[in-house]
C-alpha cells in the first residue's frame, strides 16, 4: 500500500499517520489545508518559476491525496483546492493568452491494481459490461512543458503555454524557432490547436549542460528545467539556441471534426507533419494496458528522452465526450506513474520545527543525494513515534528499528509525500550513536512540549509567547485563502515580527499610523521605497473590509480550516452572533454547544478549539484587539438561480435506466447541486429508480420530495 493512504506527511508542520478513513473532519480539515500550502507553493515553482521543489510523482500523488480526502468529505473542498487547479497562473513577463478550450491536467495511477480500478469507473459510468468492447490509446508520458499551437487557415497564428489551464504565455515567436512545430499546414481544419510537449533529448541536455559549464554559467538541474527556460526566454534568440524537441499528443479547439478515435486523431495530426510518439499503441483492456507500460518501463533509459509514466485514453472520441470531464481532468483518460525511487544517505542531524498550532515535527538533515532527479537534503520524520519505531497504534515499523543522528538511512520519495525515511541499515551504526531524545520543551520558546492522550504530535503550549507560533500565525493570517495583504508575506511578516513592528494581527492595521511618518519609516527600511511602502498601506486598508469566513479561518484556530470556517459563517451568518455564541457557550453541554454539533462538518474537537479560544483571556484580546479595527461583512449564501437544484442536497437511489448513476450525479453536480450519499433530514431531493429500498422508504417518512429518473431528466432538461 501506498504511502497516500496516510495523513500527516509534513515539511513545517504537525504530522500523524492516521489512514485517510479513520480521519476525523477536524483532522482532514488541517491536511488539507497543508497539502494546498505545498501544492500552491509547488505549482509556482514549477509552471511560473521553472524550479521544481517537487518532482512530478511526489506533486502529482500529494494532489491524489487531497482528492481523495475531498471525496470522504466534500464539506471541506477548499477554494484553493488543487483539484481545482491546472498548472500555475501565467508570468508577468509574457502577454497572456486565453485558452479557447482550458488545457487540462490528468488524473493518476501508482499501481496495476488503479489501472484496473480506472477501466472498471469507465465501465460503469457508460454502463458497459466486462465483456463489451473497450479499446484504449496508450503512449510515454513526456516529462516536458504543455504548448498549444493554434492554427488559423492552416496558418500557425500563436503559441501559448499552459498557465493555470485558462490562461497561458504568449510565446509564440519562441514555438517558431522549433524545428518539430511546422508554420503551416496543408488540409487541416480551418481552426486547429494541436497540444503537445516541448522537450529535450537526454543527448541535447547533456552537450547543453557542457556548454553552460564552459561558459561558467550554472547547469540546468534536469531536461524538463531546461526544456521549459528555454521555451520561456523574452528573447526568441535564445530560445533558437537551445535543441528543442515537439511532441503531439492532443488538440484544442477545432471548426470541424478531423477524426473518430484518439489513434486516427494522432494519425492525421502525424499527416499534418506534427511528431508523434511511435510508442503509442492500441489496447484492449487493462491487462494490455499494464503489459505495455511494462514494456515501456523497461525501454524507459533507452528512448533518449525523459519520461514518467505512460498515458492511457479511451480510444472512441464519441465515449470521450460522453464521459467528460471533472473539473479539471477528464474521467477518459489517466496517467500511470513510474515508481518512486530509493536512494541511502547519511543522517547528519534532526531539527525540531515548530508550527502555527505549537506542533513539535522532527526534521531529518541528510547529506544530499539525488533521489528521481531531485537532489534531496531533507525528509520527514513525522513525530516521536517514528523516530523510535512504532506506528499509530503503538505497532512496530522497520521491525523496532529506531532512528539516529549519524545513520546510514533510506530516503524514499513515494508518489504522493516528501522525502522521508524508509529504513535504516543499523549494520553501519557508529557504537557511540545514543537514540534520539525527542525534546519535552519548545525549542524555541523554553515552554513545556506536551503530547495529549491520543495525539501522535508533542506541542508547544507556549501560545502567543512562543516566537514560532507567533511568526506561523501572522503568516497563517496574511495567506491568500485569509487576509492575502498584497506586499505582505511571510517574508515580510517574519522581518516585521524580528523588528517589533508587528507581534499581533491588529498590529497590521496600526502600521500606517506607526511607520508612515517620524523617524522609523518603512519607506526608509532595506528593500522599501515610497511607492512600496504606499502600496503596502493601501493593500491594509482595503482588507479592513473582510468576509466573516475569511476572519475566522484567519484567526488560526486549531481545527478550523478554510472549509469549516465556511461552513460556521454561513450558519452564523454575523460576527456578532458567532462572538455571542461563541463566549456563552460551554464545552460539552448547553443549547450553544449543541448549536455547534449541528453545524455540518462541525465536531466535538473543533467546537472546544472555537470555544477555548474564544474564551481564553488573552486569546480573546487579541481577537477583539483584531476586530476593532475592521468591518465584518456577513456570510451570503449565494444561489445559482438558473438551475433548480441549485445549493440543494440529493440523493440517487435504485437503478437508473437512461443515464448510469455516475453521469447523473456529475450532471447534478454540474448544476450546483450538493450529491450526498444517504439520507438526512437534510436531503432535498430523492431520484428513485426501480430497486429503490430503504432510501426510498426513510425519505417518505421524513417528508422528502421523490421524483423517478424521468422526472429528473424533465427537470434538468435544457440545462
Amino acid at each position: 500500500m501506498y504511502a497516500h493512504h496516510y495523513w500527516g506527511l509534513t515539511v513545517n508542520g504537525s504530522s500523524e499517520t492516521i489512514a485517510i478513513d479513520d480521519l476525523t473532519v477536524e483532522q482532514a480539515d488541517q491536511e488539507l489545508a497543508r497539502l494546498a500550502a505545498i501544492l500552491g507553493k509547488a505549482n509556482r515553482d514549477y509552471h511560473t518559476a521553472d524550479a521544481p521543489t517537487l518532482d512530478d510523482a511526489t506533486f502529482d500523488a500529494l494532489k491524489r491525496r487531497s482528492a481523495s480526502i475531498e471525496v470522504r468529505f466534500p464539506a471541506l473542498k477548499r477554494k484553493d483546492s488543487l483539484t481545482d487547479t491546472v498548472g500555475a497562473a501565467p508570468s508577468d513577463g509574457f502577454q497572456k493568452i486565453s485558452h479557447a478550450q482550458r488545457m487540462l491536467s490528468l488524473g493518476n495511477a501508482f499501481t496495476d491494481e488503479d489501472v484496473f480500478e480506472f477501466d472498471a469507473r469507465i465501465r460503469k459510468f457508460l454502463g458497459f459490461s466486462d465483456n463489451d468492447g473497450l479499446d484504449y490509446t496508450a503512449e510515454p508520458k513526456i516529462d516536458g512543458l504543455s504548448l498549444s499551437l493554434r492554427y488559423e487557415n492552416g496558418e500557425l497564428v500563436q503559441a501559448a503555454t499552459r498557465g493555470d489551464g485558462e490562461v497561458g504565455e504568449n510565446v509564440t515567436l519562441n514555438a517558431k524557432t522549433i524545428a518539430d512545430i511546422p508554420h503551416r499546414i496543408a488540409n487541416a481544419p480551418t481552426i486547429f490547436e494541436v497540444r503537445g510537449e516541448v522537450y529535450m533529448s537526454t543527448q541535447d541536455f547533456a552537450a547543453l549542460n557542457n556548454r553552460q559549464l564552459a561558459a561558467g554559467a550554472k547547469p540546468f538541474a534536469n531536461p524538463r528545467n531546461a526544456a521549459a527556460g528555454s521555451l520561456r526566454q523574452l528573447d526568441s534568440a535564445i530560445t533558437k539556441s537551445r535543441p528543442l524537441r515537439f511532441f503531439a499528443y492532443a488538440w484544442g479547439e477545432i471548426s470541424t471534426a478531423f477524426a473518430q478515435t484518439q489513434s486516427g486523431a494522432m494519425a492525421q495530426l502525424k499527416n499534418f507533419g506534427f511528431p508523434i510518439n511511435d510508442l503509442t499503441k492500441i489496447c484492449k483492456n487493462p491487462v494490455d494496458l499494464v503489459a505495455h507500460y511494462q514494456s515501456i518501463e523497461e525501454r524507459r533509459s533507452t528512448l533518449g528522452y525523459d519520461i514518467d509514466g505512460v498515458v492511457y485514453k479511451v480510444d472512441d472520441l464519441e465515449l470521450q465526450k460522453r464521459l467528460g470531464f471533472r473539473s479539471t481532468t477528464p474521467r477518459w483518460a489517466i496517467a500511470h506513474k513510474f515508481p518512486a525511487e530509493l536512494a541511502w544517505t547519511r543522517l547528519n542531524d534532526i531539527e525540531i520545527q515548530v508550527g502555527r498550532t505549537g506542533a513539535l515535527s522532527p526534521v531529518a538533515r541528510l547529506a544530499p543525494v539525488t533521489v528521481g532527479g531531485v537532489v534531496v537534503s531533507n525528509a520527514t520524520l513525522h513525530n516521536e513515534d517514528y523516530i523510535a519505531g512504532r506506528g499509530g497504534d503503538g505497532e512496530l515499523i522497520r521491525e523496532g528499528r529506531d532512528i539516529r543522528v549519524g545513520d546510514w538511512v533510506q530516503v524514499y520519495r513515494a508518489g504522493d509525500v516528501i522525502p522521508k525515511i524508509k529504513d535504516v541499515d543499523i549494520s553501519k551504526r557508529d557504537a557511540n550513536a545514543a537514540p534520539f531524545s525527542f525534546p519535552a520543551f519548545c525549542p524555541e520558546c523554553g515552554s513545556a512540549a506536551v503530547r495529549e492522550d491520543g495525539d501522535a504530535v508533542r506541542r508547544c503550549t507556549g501560545g502567543l509567547i512562543c516566537p514560532a507560533q507567533a511568526t506561523e500565525r501572522l503568516k497563517h493570517f496574511v495567506g491568500r485563502a485569509a487576509f492575502d495583504i498584497d506586499g505582505l508575506g511571510a517574508k515580510q511578516v517574519e522581518q516585521f515580527y524580528a523588528d517589533g513592528w508587528i507581534t499581533t494581527p491588529a498590529d497590521i492595521f496600526t502600521l500606517k499610523d506607526r511607520y508612515s511618518t517620524g523617524l522609523q519609516q518603512l519607506k526608509n527600511r532595506e528593500g522599501w521605497g515610497e511607492k512600496s511602502a504606499d502600496k503596502l498601506f493601501s493593500a491594509i486598508e482595503d482588507k479592513r473590509q473582510i468576509s466573516l469566513r475569511r476572519l475566522l479561518f484567519a484567526l488560526g484556530i486549531r481545527h478550523v480550516g478554510d472549509a469549516s470556517a465556511g461552513l460556521i459563517a454561513g450558519h452564523y451568518s454575523s460576527w456578532a452572533a458567532l462572538e455571542l455564541a461563541l463566549t456563552s457557550a460551554s464545552i460539552g453541554e448547553g443549547a450553544e454547544w449543541d448549536e455547534l454539533l449541528s453545524i455540518d462538518g462541525v465536531g466535538a474537537v473543533m467546537a472546544t478549539s472555537l470555544i477555548l479560544a474564544f474564551q481564553n483571556d488573552a486569546e480573546r484580546a487579541s481577537i477583539d484587539r483584531l476586530v476593532a479595527h475592521l468591518n465584518v461583512q456577513d456570510a451570503v449564501k449565494i444561489e445559482n438561480v438558473d438551475s433548480p437544484v441549485s445549493g440543494k442536497v440529493v440523493v440517487f437511489t435504485g437503478t437508473m435506466d437512461r443515464m448510469s448513476r455516475a453521469e447523473a450525479k456529475a450532471r447534478a453536480e454540474a448544476l450546483g447541486a450538493k450529491v450526498s450519499g444517504s439520507i438526512s433530514a437534510k436531503t432535498d431531493l430523492l431520484i428513485a429508480g426501480p430497486g429503490a429500498g430503504s432510501k426510498a422508504t426513510k425519505a417518505i417518512g421524513l417528508g422528502i420530495k421523490t421524483i423517478d429518473e424521468d422526472e429528473w431528466l424533465a427537470l434538468i432538461d435544457g440545462l
